[in-house]
């Protein structure tokens, strides 16, 4: 993060800052002795912070002409991804897991459940767990976080990882996003198995705990830079009340991992108010 400009101490900064997220502009800002300090994740897009601040100064609707926004090539995608590199790896890990699928089948599915699967006497037949992690197959805990049994699933998540991934990477640091992963995969992870299921994938249970960590920051520490939007999160939560209902299924959803999404969220929720708490100790 880099700082750019200190901003009055006592000014209310939300709709900057849902301005500059909506604009795509990692940042962050911290209390200081002299005001409200302002940090950019990329210093590339100061021209276009320092653009919306100004309007914000004079209270003007916070907009960018698109003549102000240089256009984007291929070298400033790929400088945006290093960025943000857990994010960008969970991304093309499942995305490179995806399209293997086609190729390789039940090879690859069967080596990233989170136990084997196996058919024995004309059934199907399940490793155990502890076994597996004796043997040292210890990936398969997180492994199912990568697996996707659809294109609109594997979309649907991702977007969502990029969404909430990019600002705590940005605000947080790639270590505390991985650790976001490791923790919420795992977790989400064995909360499903708990209940007796074993052929089960995708990110959504981190994809929770993302959402939860980001909307704890924000609510608690709003001079941390963290946004989401009220109506996505009352969106997000009610989905996953409908798919408990199991009506998801009934309109064509499939079966869904309720538990994963349970488990992930409570993660969620554990880590916002660990990060929030610290910060607000140290402010």
């Amino acid at each position: 993060m880099h700082p750019v400009m200190l901003l009055p101490d006592h000014a209310d900064t939300s709709e900057l800052r849902q301005a500059l997220w909506r604009h795509r502009i990692g940042h962050r800002i911290t209390n200081e002795a002299d005001g409200q300090l302002l940090w950019i994740a990329d210093p590339r897009q100061q021209s276009e912070l320092t653009a919306l601040v100004e309007q914000w100064k004079q209270g003007e609707p916070l907009t960018l002409q698109q003549t102000t926004k240089p256009p984007r090539s291929m070298a400033n995608s790929l400088a945006s991804l290093r960025q943000v590199p857990v994010t960008s790896l969970m991304i093309i890990i499942s995305v490179v897991v995806f399209a293997l699928i086609e190729v390789l089948g039940n090879q690859l599915i069967v080596a990233l459940t989170i136990v084997p699967v196996g058919i024995s006497g004309g059934e199907l037949s399940f490793g155990n767990l502890s076994q597996m992690l004796s043997s040292g197959q210890v990936w398969r805990l997180l492994s199912p976080a990568f697996l996707h049994f659809g294109l609109m699933h594997l979309i649907f998540n991702l977007m969502w990882v990029w969404y909430f991934g990019r600002q705590i990477e940005a605000l947080q640091g790639s270590r505390t996003m991985l650790l976001l992963l490791i923790v919420a995969g795992i977790g989400a992870n064995i909360a499903q198995y708990m209940t007796g299921t074993v052929l089960f994938g995708g990110m959504s249970g981190v994809v929770y705990a993302l959402l939860a960590h980001v909307w704890l920051m924000s609510r608690r520490v709003p001079q941390s830079g963290f946004f989401v939007p009220q109506m996505l999160v009352v969106f997000m939560l009610g989905w996953m009340v409908f798919t408990m209902t199991g009506l998801a299924g009934s309109v064509g959803f499939g079966n869904v991992a309720n538990e994963a999404h349970l488990g992930g969220l409570l993660v969620g929720l554990v880590t916002g108010w660990y990060y929030s708490s610290r910060r607000l100790k140290n402010s």
